[in-house]
């Protein structure tokens, strides 16, 4: 962006707050309320990669992404995850054609990974064998199938739900898959005002039609946009030394972190501090991102990166108590 003139700069971040407006707009026709929830899933999008929604059920978590499929129009898969699920389930398999002739060959039948947006629905109920069958295609972007790779169409992104309460019949995520999701977003419970409005929406007559306001080519460029937004060298720095704040190894570790905190999280958090901070940035229509962008984007960014200990998770110790008292006590600049 630092190539480009001020007024070629300031019309392409008006268009593209102006998409991101008619998107939530279009969302907001059918989801109530959970803006952050929204935006959070936006901001996995421009960035390329993930989101992990965690909630009780019944909260619209499965809705919201479909809803966000027909807005973006984009080709939609749905995986019910069940213990039962086999990993050529989920990326497809290699079946054996006869021709009229009796001429036999192999062919591969495209699985439902192969989609843009693929949501992953109660992904902890499936076994860690049918989980990692989703690494290669998360963090790669493609899947292997008898020695024989294929690349899944741009832009691709996995969006998986979960359900925080019930443990039986459920396989946590292994920290590696936990890892290649951009964020872990919390899908909170309704207000009085929002269950009134989803009351009304939901027990009338009125079909609620989404119409697409986004496609492929149109996504793809606001990805590149996002890449070229500049970020100062005290606002990388930041989100370095917030990174290195939550290893227990740290000389300047806090206390909490200290105490309650096994392994701090990854070199992938600092990208996605970084990245979610220049998405912050474009959604305010700023050209650059803050080290307040960084600090608004701790929480989902990190907090299924920072892993507690016994201790920690004895004490009943919330992982994002731990990233709030960095936080606070992080000095903007060093």
């Amino acid at each position: 962006m630092a190539e480009k003139t001020k007024e070629a700069a300031r019309a392409e971040v008006d268009d593209f707050r102006a998409s991101i407006g008619g998107l939530r707009e279009e969302v907001g026709k059918v989801i109530v309320g959970n803006r952050e929830v929204v935006d959070g899933v936006l901001t996995c999008m421009l960035a390329g990669s993930h989101a992990l929604l965690e909630g009780v059920p019944g909260l619209g978590k499965t809705m919201l992404v479909r809803t966000m499929a027909e807005a973006l129009d984009l080709q939609f898969s749905r995986i019910q995850f069940t213990p039962d699920m086999m990993p050529a389930d989920i990326i497809g398999t290699t079946i054996i054609d006869e021709s009229a002739g009796g001429q036999r060959s192999f062919s591969f039948r495209k699985g439902p990974i192969f989609a843009n947006i693929v949501l992953a629905d109660e992904i902890n109920r499936a076994t860690p064998k049918t989980q990692s069958a989703l690494l290669e295609a998360m963090q790669e972007h493609r899947v292997t199938v008898s020695r024989q790779s294929y690349t899944l169409e741009e832009p691709f992104f996995v969006l998986a739900t979960q359900n925080p309460l019930e443990s039986e019949g459920t396989y946590p995520l292994p920290e590696a898959q936990l890892d290649r999701f951009f964020f872990k977003l919390h899908v909170p419970f309704p207000s009085r005002e929002e269950l009134n409005s989803i009351l009304e929406r939901t027990t009338g007559t009125e079909a609620i039609e989404v119409r697409p306001v986004l496609n492929k080519e149109r996504i793809v460029a606001m990805q590149r946009l996002v890449r070229e937004v500049p970020v100062a060298k005290h606002v990388q720095d930041y989100a370095v030394r917030l990174l290195q704040a939550t290893h227990p190894t740290e000389g300047e570790s806090l206390d909490e972190v200290k105490r309650f905190v096994k392994f701090g999280a990854s070199p992938r958090g600092a990208q996605a501090l970084l990245l979610a901070a220049k998405i912050r940035a474009l959604f305010e229509g700023r050209f650059a991102a803050s080290v307040d962008d960084v600090r608004a984007c701790a929480l989902p960014a990190l907090r299924h990166r920072v892993l507690l200990n016994f201790e920690g998770e004895a004490e009943g110790v919330k992982t994002d108590e731990v990233l709030q008292a960095i936080l606070k006590h992080l000095p903007e600049s060093k």
